[in-house]
């Protein structure tokens, strides 16, 4: 076996790892964005659109 495949023998548990702090980054990422549109502005700009769409004459 060639000396330099020997160096990356011990990497078993890095994919796992990995994984949970992707996990973790995606769920603070989703709370984030749960807290930003749940806001009250996010809200009230929507609405506005929404009402600005329906009070359009044709």
């Amino acid at each position: 076996m060639p000396r330099h495949r020997h160096r990356f023998r011990g990497d078993e548990g890095m994919s796992t790892a990995e994984y949970a702090i992707g996990t973790i980054a995606a769920a603070a990422f989703g709370a984030l964005l749960y807290t930003v549109v749940t806001g009250d502005s996010v809200i009230g700009a929507l609405t506005g659109l929404v009402e600005q769409a329906l009070s359009v004459e044709l």
